[in-house]
């Protein structure tokens, strides 16, 4: 092989090698936590946040776990599964934002997490308790919702 061929199989190797790259970052499969395994709490409460979105109730009702679980999956059935679907989306229509905070350790398995919504006209947290199954995170209580006291509610002009 002449020096000229050599060159040209090493240009063609690098151009392939930043092309598979660049397609890999493109379609986050490389320097990502595994959609199915999230390495931390939030990323579970962001998945189901997304699900919920979306309107992906296979994937909002594996983010939870134990009896809220299975209370989740009668009200599929009760509902059926497109209408289920509506109502996550119906549902989170009137977010604006939401905020999660870190988790606070309640036992090696077991974390709490505030997560405040931010609506048009008043804010509200929930406390959600994750325990980790079979090295996931779930979600497997969540407490009611609280209001939470806004000093400027949400879009107001600043002047």
């Amino acid at each position: 092989m002449t020096r000229e061929q050599k060159i040209h199989v090493a240009s063609v190797t690098v151009l392939l090698l930043a092309v598979g790259i660049a397609v890999g970052l493109k379609n986050d499969w490389l320097l990502r936590r595994s959609a199915k395994s999230p390495a931390v709490p939030q990323d579970t409460i962001y998945g189901m946040l997304d699900a919920a979105r979306s309107g992906n109730v296979a994937v909002y009702l594996s983010s939870y776990t134990g009896a809220l679980q299975a209370s989740l999956r009668e009200a599929v059935r009760e509902s059926t599964e497109k209408g289920f679907a509506k109502y996550l989306q119906d549902s989170n229509v009137a977010i604006k934002g939401v905020a999660v905070s870190e988790p606070q350790q309640v036992s090696e398995s077991v974390v709490s997490v505030r997560v405040e919504y931010v609506y048009q006209d008043r804010n509200e947290a929930q406390n959600l308790r994750l325990e980790k199954v079979n090295g996931e995170w779930r979600i497997a209580a969540v407490d009611g919702a609280e209001r939470v006291k806004t000093l400027v509610p949400y879009g107001t002009p600043v002047k």
